[in-house]
């Protein structure tokens, strides 16, 4: 399982490698997590096609489940509960489960134009992404408009189970509490990332790697030293929120995005 899971941690690259293949027409769908073009893109900007591609490709295991990515993620503290954070969190769950409930029936999200993203990779959670609702993160945050939607898949279909929000990456822990409560959210991010030479493709998905998400390089200085390309942040800030829980812990729940320890 570790193995299948590091192997998808490639698929999270959502920004530039989504609008920039929906650009170029080649018509793969790109994740949510991103900021739009022209929006604090600039590490990506100067990532060949190529770095893409493994990079997305390593991010997709982020997706399947975090593991331990230690260095290669990054989440916020815990802070102390102000006055007002139970009230202004309350919101966002009833934001989102009223957002969500019209797509217990996955064919309506597809209707109403959302993207399942690698819909014929094997996942243990898809994610259904509205790319105006991932634009309009960018500026500001409308808690009824996820940028996507979580799906587990039973057989032929799938059971409607969270949303994600999204942040720039340029944003501070001040500016996501501003979004949701920082006491009651941990948002993350992925950091250090080191994408192989062209001669050491798909190194990155064996047992115990140099390069990727789940890959021992985690500075400039190793990764150049490998002969990578470094990437201090690849996407952006995100939340998985749960509504259709009851109990807090399993609304915000960190654990349930990670992948299973067998």
């Amino acid at each position: 399982m570790r193995n299948r899971i590091a192997f998808l941690l490639s698929f999270f690259l959502i920004a530039s490698v989504g609008w920039g293949q929906q650009s170029s027409g080649s018509g793969q769908q790109g994740m949510p997590g991103m900021d739009m073009p022209g929006h604090d893109m600039s590490n990506m900007k100067e990532m060949p096609s190529s770095d893409n591609n493994e990079a997305t490709a390593h991010a997709m295991h982020a997706m399947e489940g975090h593991m331990d990515m230690g260095p290669h993620m990054k989440m916020t503290a815990l802070r102390p509960q102000k006055p007002g954070d139970a009230a202004r969190a309350q919101q966002v769950v009833e934001a989102a489960r009223k957002a969500s409930a019209k797509y217990v029936d996955y064919h309506v999200a597809l209707a109403d134009g959302y993207k399942i993203f690698l819909p014929n990779v094997p996942q243990k959670m898809y994610h259904f992404t509205n790319y105006g609702y991932a634009m309009e993160a960018a500026f500001r945050f409308n808690p009824e408009h996820p940028t996507s939607l979580l799906y587990e898949k039973h057989g032929d279909n799938y059971k409607l189970i969270g949303v994600m929000y999204t942040a720039p990456k340029r944003f501070n822990e001040d500016q996501l509490d501003e979004r949701i409560p920082l006491s009651i959210a941990q948002w993350h991010e992925h950091v250090n990332f080191c994408v192989a030479p062209p001669d050491r493709r798909g190194e990155g998905f064996l047992p115990h790697p140099q390069f990727g998400m789940g890959g021992s390089i985690a500075t400039q200085e190793a990764c150049d030293a490998a002969g990578g390309t470094f990437h201090p942040v690849v996407l952006n800030w995100m939340v998985h929120v749960y509504p259709f829980e009851k109990d807090q812990a399993d609304i915000w729940s960190v654990d349930r995005q990670h992948g299973d320890a067998d």
